[in-house]
């Protein structure tokens, strides 16, 4: 055995004895984490601003601090980014992470040397979780890398700026430095198809271990090996064997992937965002992630169902539930407080609690009441997959309120397929019966003939590249919305339909 690999397998054994601890007290890990940052926030401007002196409790914290999202907290980070002091966290943050947002142009998260520190933290933790489950760490000899925005960053009054992604690229473990690819000089590349066709160049002659990314972009990069050389990704990568994806769900990709990839490779999901890392996989065997609750975050959750309700119930992580839809409110180290980042989870193990990623409490369906969220879609796409020939490269739901060709409304969905199913009516059919499965309002709507069952549209190969270079968001770290409650971008893709 390889040093390196016998150093990998300790260190896994080694940090999972000390993770157990939080692991097996998650309440108390939680309860130190509030302390700890109430103590820290007292004497900030925002915690003077709300009393952090006088809380106690968690029930004060809620008393006194609203939740808030960006918008809701932009007074107080426009402070941070003009050069404050002692705004929301303890003197400057190290980092602001640049993000798109929707109503306010871009959005400067603001990332402390603590949050970095734990970011890095949990995402290294991921992968020693994998190795001291399966025994499989081969791979840290062998070479890998991460689709990921430039490292590049700008500055401003006296902060780096730049993606969360080419922020972390600044934190690669010395002992993988060699391993990883690609080149500085190449991940600093901007335009996205450039780069793409640089990485192929710098990692077609290397043995590959790991590759890691969101799969839309990752199963670009395996499309254009496959057009350049004919074969499968196993062919090119024999020594592949270990995919880390976060930001979208796999399931719907993962015929295509399979196929692209000629067999199956483990993988390990992370739920990472620009204002915290949430949770991983930490099993290869049982749904859903695991909850970092030490982690410098504070976790409260709402019921999505009851979110935009007056003085809406925010429940902590000893009063969840399995299975309920809930929205998710951070409070952390680097200074967001209450904090709503659009994302809703739901519980499907209290011991130890573990996630999966519901959807956004912006993207949803409800022009007619049904509230239909991403889960549900998800899940109607991998069964429907599951049950015929059809491979899917992307695709999106919206309603169709007003149908050109008259007759009742209904949900339509907008699919890029990598390969049509040949029996489009099964296919049609199982994704409307699992989605009225999943949604009793969607049935009722259905059995009631106030809509009619949804259509398919298939769009061009390529569509959604097409689309997302036309709104300017091609690249390794955007992802498509996958459903919304106007025509928006439904209308925009209309123009790739594929021909009858």
């Amino acid at each position: 055995m390889k040093l390196k690999v016998l150093a990998a397998k300790l260190f896994a054994k080694n940090v999972g004895r000390k993770n157990a601890k939080w692991i097996q007290n998650p309440i108390a890990a939680q309860e130190k984490v509030f302390k700890d940052l109430i103590t820290n926030g007292a004497n900030t401007k925002f915690g003077k601003d709300h009393n952090f002196g006088t809380i106690q409790s968690f029930s004060d914290f809620q008393e006194r601090v609203p939740v808030r999202d960006y918008e809701g907290l932009k007074n107080y980070v426009d402070l941070v980014v003009n050069g404050a002091n002692d705004v929301l966290w303890p003197g400057k943050p190290a980092y602001f992470a640049k993000t798109s947002g929707t109503t306010s142009g871009s959005k400067y998260i603001p990332i402390t040397k603590v949050s970095i520190k734990e970011q890095v933290r949990a995402s290294r933790d991921a992968i020693l979780a994998y190795i001291k489950e399966t025994g499989n760490a081969d791979f840290v000899t062998r070479k890998m890398i991460f689709l990921q925005g430039s490292p590049e960053l700008d500055e401003k009054n006296g902060v780096k700026l730049g993606r969360l992604s080419g922020i972390s690229a600044h934190y690669v473990p010395g002992y993988l430095q060699r391993n990883r690819l690609p080149s500085w000089e190449t991940n600093c590349i901007e335009d996205w198809e450039t780069k793409v066709e640089k990485i192929i160049d710098e990692t077609l002659p290397e043995d590959m271990g790991v590759i890691a990314g969101i799969p839309s972009w990752v199963q670009m990069y395996f499309e254009r090996i496959t057009q350049r050389t004919g074969k499968k990704i196993a062919e090119v990568f024999p020594n592949f064997d270990l995919f880390i994806y976060g930001g979208v769900n796999y399931e719907p990709y993962r015929a295509t992937f399979e196929n692209l990839m000629g067999r199956k490779v483990d993988s390990i999901e992370i739920f990472p965002a620009s204002e915290g890392f949430f949770a991983y996989q930490d099993t290869q065997t049982e749904p859903g992630l695991l909850l970092c609750v030490d982690s410098g975050i504070f976790y409260e959750f709402i019921k999505a169902d009851e979110f935009f309700e007056e003085n809406a119930k925010r429940y902590t992580l000893g009063e969840v539930e399995l299975g309920v839809n809930y929205v998710l409110i951070i409070s952390t180290n680097a200074g967001l407080w209450g904090y709503n980042i659009g994302d809703t989870v739901q519980f499907v193990s209290l011991a130890p609690y573990r996630v999966i990623v519901s959807g956004r409490i912006k993207h949803f369906i409800s022009a007619f009441g049904e509230h239909v969220i991403g889960k549900e879609v998800e899940e109607s796409m991998r069964k429907a997959i599951a049950a015929t020939d059809a491979m899917v490269h992307e695709f999106t739901v919206a309603p169709q309120t007003n149908p050109p060709e008259g007759g009742l409304p209904y949900h339509e969905w907008l699919i890029e397929f990598e390969k049509q199913p040949s029996d489009m009516e099964t296919f049609i059919a199982v994704l409307d019966q699992t989605l009225q499965e999943q949604n009793s309002y969607y049935f009722d709507l259905i059995d009631g003939k106030v809509l009619q069952a949804l259509k398919v549209s298939p769009l061009k190969r390529g569509a959604f590249i097409d689309y997302m270079k036309s709104v300017g968001r091609l690249g390794g770290q955007n992802k498509v919305q996958r459903l919304g409650n106007d025509r928006k971008v439904a209308n925009a893709l209309s123009v790739f339909r594929a021909l009858e």
